[in-house]
């Protein structure tokens, strides 16, 4: 048993993981490079002997070199779970019309040659992946908490030796989806170290900082920006502002509240928050509640969904031109891409904005930039003062911290032979690999960084 990290490897974008075995090849995820990583979407690796592609979940740097590994000569099956089934194509269509802007016609002819090869399976059920007639593996999805229809897989060889790979882990206690459960065995764990070397803030007091954050912005007036990923992030910071408004609001407050416009400018995201709601299913035992309550975390009265390019545009103009209050989720997170550029290049000047960075962003990216405080940015080309407040917010991220990769680890009954660490800057790397021996956690520590 062999396995080759094609990406993942030095930073967190571009997951790609080879398993190869005497019965045959695996891959898993087939993910973007994106930021300081950025390279070329061309598959420099063999695919015509891979017997399956495993897809984790539907984030584009976990799927978003798809269409070039089918270009490659890849065609065989697709496994994944129903909802990231369903995100797929949504995530994909994006993707190709951005990067390469392909007409609708082109991008639904690659979108119909993906569904035919897709396989959904069901949480928790085992599924046999063959080579011909012989069994490679059998592999189960179960849960990971990150986004809807995320999952890490457990890999059962002929063997029974069990390898899983995490994919991205969600952290734990978050309202909208149910927390990541350790696998009853695992020999190698491959797993991910985003935050090997940070812990956030706490979950249970991110929608009060949330909360401090607007209620400060309401005395100066101006805009909040909150650059979200469509996928997890945007939901999440929905169902918080819903819990505030309905929640935690005097009379006062409710008033001062009631004219801040909560838009959503975004079609990907609303799609996608569409389809949180179609896998309630899937959901948190808090957030069912709600639903009980006939409150509708995703979907409340006060969020304004902007379609078109010209409404969008519009908005831009009128936001720079009054500084009245709005908050504007849009994307793309890392602000390396889609309508937030918009925002950003108008509002960045003004003292009045703040812009709430709710998720990683990654080096060589626009969002990094504004984390570490550059006071002029770049944006199409154009140099934009940035007079506004940036605020960094780790309680939203969709990414387990150190103590929860390592509380998932300890979690798995029989210590694993080996764990390998992914998707991490060298520093998480390091940290988190320097913490898993000091615990005994592994009979082995392998860093990808140090792989070649």
């Amino acid at each position: 048993m062999h396995i080759t990290h094609h990406g993942a490897k030095t930073g967190v974008t571009g997951s790609c993981h080879q398993l190869t075995t005497e019965s045959g090849k695996l891959l898993i995820d087939c993910g973007l490079f994106q930021g300081e990583e950025a390279r070329s979407l061309d598959i420099e690796f063999d695919v015509h002997d891979i017997d399956a592609l495993i897809l984790t979940h539907a984030h584009i740097d976990h799927i978003g070199r798809l269409p070039w590994l089918l270009a490659a000569g890849f065609n065989s099956p697709i496994y994944c779970t129903l909802a990231t089934a369903k995100l797929i194509p949504m995530m994909l269509d994006d993707a190709l019309r951005l990067q390469l802007g392909l007409k609708r016609k082109d991008r639904q002819r690659i979108l119909k040659l993906i569904d035919s090869l897709t396989v959904p399976v069901h949480y928790g059920v085992w599924r046999s992946v063959n080579h011909k007639s012989d069994l490679v593996a059998d592999i189960r999805f179960q849960p990971a908490g990150h986004i809807l229809g995320s999952a890490f897989v457990e890999v059962k060889l002929p063997s029974k030796e069990v390898i899983v790979f995490s994919g991205d882990l969600g952290p734990n206690n978050t309202p909208l989806l149910p927390d990541p459960m350790p696998p009853e065995r695992a020999d190698v764990l491959v797993i991910e170290s985003t935050y090997g070397d940070g812990v956030h803030e706490s979950i249970e007091h991110r929608a009060q900082r949330l909360k401090a954050l607007i209620d400060r912005s309401l005395l100066d007036g101006g805009v909040i920006l909150i650059p979200a990923f469509s996928v997890g992030r945007t939901q999440e910071l929905l169902f918080d502002i819903e819990a505030i408004i309905t929640t935690q609001l005097d009379d006062l407050e409710k008033r001062e509240w009631s004219k801040i416009p909560v838009i959503l400018d975004s079609p990907m995201a609303a799609k996608v928050t569409d389809q949180y709601r179609e896998f309630k299913t899937l959901w948190s035992e808090e957030a069912k509640t709600r639903l009980e309550a006939d409150r509708h975390p995703l979907a409340f009265e006060q969020c304004i969904t902007i379609d078109s390019h010209s409404d969008h545009q519009a908005l831009v103009n009128r936001l720079k031109q009054t500084g009245e209050p709005a908050i504007v989720v849009a994307a793309s997170g890392m602000c390396n891409g889609g309508r937030i550029l918009n925002y950003l290049k108008a509002l960045l000047p003004d003292a009045r904005t703040d812009v709430i960075l709710a998720g990683y962003q990654a080096r060589g990216t626009l969002g990094r930039k504004l984390q570490r405080g550059e006071k002029q940015v770049e944006i199409d080309n154009q140099p934009i003062d940035v007079s506004a407040h940036i605020h960094t917010m780790s309680g939203y991220s969709a990414h387990a911290d150190k103590n929860e990769l390592l509380q998932f680890i300890e979690g798995i009954p029989a210590k694993p032979k080996e764990i390998r660490i992914v998707h991490g800057d060298a520093e998480a790397q390091e940290a988190l690999a320097k913490e898993i021996k000091q615990r005994g956690l592994a009979e082995r520590v392998v860093m990808a960084k140090d792989r070649d």
